[in-house]
């Protein structure tokens, strides 16, 4: 197992099934192009004619119809004042007396508001002066126009989801054991195996030691055929030999603007666990990060349904937090927004936008529905999403907000998808939500470690929502949601691991250090 790991160069399902003459032949593979899509359909209207129901309420307006605007919202509380009394029957049965269940905080009072009085043989004293509802309350005689309505509950704020978060690239060998343990790698076999045991990480600096960002790293392999990938914000670049198919022995340089700023390199590929550094030093100085291009993608199916509204909280103070913290910045947010086949859509895109505001706008209109079976269409919000116009000199951030996997026969162009954002410089960071089972986490990692980024997850600490499963991961520290996301994206923007202050963290597991964990003096990875 450890020979083949080491010395093989990982064939690849996906690059089979998608071979083109040229690119997929030989050394140095490179990624195919995005898998292309219809354009997205205009939302359908629901058969409930513009109207969905959360919870025993009624909401007008969510569902968005596009032939004509939403219907005024209901008048809020308190009821209106009583028509003309209605006069209730002699008698009363326990079964009508039973018809309305109303459920909430205010509801035990409720029930006994009502119950008393037409219990009661002698009528009260005459109705103190008041609201409607305190006459109806007082008469036993009058019987209130509307049942009561549960209280309007508060809208959920940011800072309450609680999460963790694991980088694959820094705990190789935890990675390793993690793919050997599960066998998931056998099951999907469209996904290849992303070895961080054996990375090439390419570093390029100025002759200060600054990183240089959105520099061209040109690999050439032994054949003749050349793999680009651009650096981020930390000047590296990483290279997976198996994965990028590269020969034993490689050359190394950089280029900006269409010139060379470092001279090549010849590089010994080791052919052995462990990963190795090579060092480029640029004849120009390095630039500041000035752009930011950040695009939300959020599973919006009826599963997601009991952290939505926590979620949309939370990401608005993220979008708030970051373009405050970053003035700075020319920053632009957009979002793709899915569900499922035969949903009312399957994706929604909203294009790079700078105006915040609007941005804000769009996140509030969302809402959970639809879905229905466990997997989602995650291929088409990736592709619809890595197919935005990115730009070239900006950090290119993709959050991806979910609870599922992709649809069994679709993780062929899940993970093209992945690549094609690798080939474009841009970090996948996944959030899983409640829900997220072995194949998701599985595809999640995978996508985050090809993509220089970081395994986020939700934890139970909070208790909003369902239940969460436990990540197969030996150590994390667990922080609120948007500080955590928060420290991601400035991680991203600045160059360097931004870790929590003590006061941030709510519990550790495992033995943690600076996004590492200490393995024991016995562990061997091959073991799983």
């Amino acid at each position: 197992m450890f020979a083949v790991l080491a010395s093989a160069p990982a064939p690849l399902p996906l690059a089979v099934a998608h071979a083109q003459p040229g690119s997929q032949q030989g050394f140095c593979r490179t990624a195919d192009p995005l898998p292309r899509l219809d354009p997205e359909a205009r939302p359908q209207q629901q058969s409930n004619a513009g109207y969905k129901t959360k919870g025993g309420r009624v909401s007008r307006g969510e569902a968005m119809p596009m032939a004509s605007p939403p219907p005024p919202p209901p008048p809020p509380p308190p009821p209106p004042p009583p028509p003309s009394p209605v006069y209730a029957p002699e008698a009363r049965s326990d079964e009508s007396a039973e018809a309305v269940v109303v459920t909430g905080a205010s509801a035990e009072r409720g029930a006994a508001d009502m119950s008393a009085p037409v219990e009661s043989a002698p009528p009260p004293a005459p109705p103190p002066p008041g609201s409607s509802s305190d006459y109806a309350r007082t008469s036993p005689t009058i019987v209130p126009p509307y049942p009561p309505r549960p209280r309007p509950q508060p809208q959920p704020q940011s800072g309450i989801l609680t999460a963790g978060e694991h980088d694959d690239l820094l705990n190789p060998e935890l990675y390793a054991a993690y793919v050997n343990r599960t066998g998931l790698g056998q099951e999907i076999r469209v996904l290849p195996r992303v070895d961080t045991m054996r990375v090439v990480t390419v570093k390029v600096n100025d002759r200060s030691g600054q990183p240089i960002p959105f520099a061209d790293v040109v690999v050439t392999c032994s054949d003749g055929n050349s793999i680009t990938m651009a650096t981020q914000a930390d000047g590296s670049a990483v290279f997976f030999p198996g994965l990028d198919r590269l020969s034993e022995r490689i050359t190394v340089t950089a280029r900006k603007a269409g010139r060379t700023i470092a001279d090549a390199r010849p590089v010994l590929v080791a052919d052995a666990p462990g990963g190795q550094t090579v060092g480029l030093t640029a004849n120009q100085a390095a630039a500041k990060v000035s752009k930011l291009d950040l695009m939300l993608v959020v599973d919006t199916t009826g599963s997601m349904g009991d952290e939505i509204s926590y979620l949309q909280a939370e990401l608005r103070s993220i979008i708030g937090a970051i373009t405050a913290k970053h003035r700075d910045l020319d920053i632009r947010i957009g979002f793709v927004f899915y569900r499922d086949l035969g949903d009312e859509y399957v994706t929604r895109t909203i294009a790079f936008d700078s105006d915040i505001g609007r941005v804000q706008g769009q996140l509030a209109q969302q809402y959970a529905s639809g879905g229905g079976d466990y997997p989602e269409a995650m291929d088409q919000a990736l592709i619809r999403a890595v197919g935005q116009s990115w730009r070239p000199d900006a950090v290119k951030s993709l959050l991806l907000v979910a609870d599922a996997p992709p649809h069994d026969d679709k993780f062929g162009r899940t993970w093209a998808a992945a690549e094609a954002a690798r080939a474009k410089r841009i970090h996948i960071t996944p959030v899983a939500a409640s829900g997220v089972a072995d194949k998701a986490e599985y595809a999640m990692r995978a996508m985050a470690a090809a993509t220089q980024s970081r395994y986020l997850f939700l934890t139970d600490d909070s208790g909003v929502g369902n239940p969460h499963a436990p990540p197969a991961i030996d150590c994390y520290l667990v922080t609120r949601l948007d500080a955590l996301v928060r420290r991601v994206i400035d991680s991203q923007i600045s160059g360097r691991r931004i870790e929590p202050a003590d006061q941030e963290i709510i519990r550790s597991v495992g033995n943690y250090d600076a996004g590492k964990c200490i393995l024991p003096v016995d562990f061997k990875w091959q073991n799983g």
